[in-house]
């Protein structure tokens, strides 16, 4: 007879496999509403640079002047972003809930200890918010370069590549450059403590009225229940992302500003100077392609990370 240590494998390296999956696969499939909601952010009426008007106004901007291409803006370090982001995320998630007592995939007897069992909300915040930062400070070079490829102007061949816009950053910038808005970015770990909690309570509400176990749950109820997390957390924490998009796209003047250095010094100015100037709404610009592209990124990043986690323990048992 085995014993609990050796009938039960590790769900890390699992997680790691299909949560990079996951990123590549949503990555591209929603890169165009990424473009997008990225231009919708960045523009201020301030700078008169309020040239994307609505999703139907941006995607015709975007294609008369860049043509198809320009929906995959960005693409490449958006790849490079995603990949390790959720291989860190659902690794350090799945991990910090398990060595907190609540782990459905593993060891009925870690799954049902007392915090999993009595303090599951907790457990998940926890997870959530751990996982989060630690994809967030890990991956933060990228995402600038991505932010800065997407609202590149179509005239402007600024940066030719990823590894070509790193080296053109890092000369003329700095290395703290690649950091902007990483406190928004790290306020943003709050989206992910609404999300998945909420996404496991709705997953277990479904697996009771049912009399099933949450690994039961049909790929249209994932779906489901991704979806509606995912729109409650954005809408909850939208303004982080535009926050920290103001501070990402900033260059230093030898570099080609597309905004001015001075014009955003962090992320309570840049808060006050959007809201005097562009009002409230200002904070909320993109929220609506947001959205939009909520149900294709749930369906694909949570349903390729589920099933495949699924399918690797299933058949690691069967060993």
């Amino acid at each position: 007879m085995h014993s609990a240590s050796t009938c039960y494998k590790p769900v890390v390296p699992n997680s790691a496999i299909a949560g990079a999956g996951a990123g590549l696969v949503s990555s591209i499939v929603t890169c165009p509403l990424d473009v997008i909601k990225t231009k919708l952010q960045a523009q201020s009426i301030a700078h008169g640079s309020h040239g994307y008007l609505g999703i139907r106004g941006t995607i015709a901007s975007i294609l008369k002047n860049q043509g198809l291409r320009g929906l995959y803006r960005g693409l490449g370090p958006t790849i490079l972003g995603y990949l390790p982001t959720w291989a860190i995320y659902f690794s350090v998630y799945d991990e910090t809930k398990k060595r907190l007592g609540d782990n459905e995939y593993n060891d009925p007897s870690i799954r049902d200890g007392h915090l999993g069992r009595q303090q599951a909300w907790a457990t998940h915040i926890i997870a959530a918010m751990t996982a989060g930062a630690s994809g967030t400070i890990a991956t933060s070079p990228l995402w600038v370069i991505k932010t800065r490829f997407m609202t590149q102007p179509p005239d402007e061949s600024q940066y030719k590549h990823t590894w070509d816009a790193f080296r053109t950053i890092y000369r003329s910038e700095g290395w703290r450059a690649f950091y902007r808005g990483l406190f928004p970015s790290l306020l943003g770990v709050t989206h992910v403590a609404v999300q998945f909690p909420l996404y496991e309570q709705l997953k277990h509400w479904f697996a009771n009225r049912r009399g099933i176990s949450t690994i039961q749950l049909s790929s249209g109820t994932i779906l489901l229940c991704s979806a509606l997390s995912k729109m409650t957390a954005s809408i909850a924490t939208y303004p982080h992302e535009v926050i920290r998009t103001r501070l990402q796209i900033q260059r230093n003047h030898q570099s080609g500003a597309l905004a001015d250095t001075r014009t955003y010094r962090g992320f309570v100015q840049t808060t006050i100077r959007v809201v005097r100037r562009e009002g409230w709404r200002g904070l909320y610009k993109g929220l609506s392609i947001n959205l939009v592209r909520t149900v294709p990124n749930s369906a694909v990043t949570l349903v390729t990370y589920v099933l495949p986690v699924l399918y690797i323990m299933s058949a690691t048992w069967l060993i």
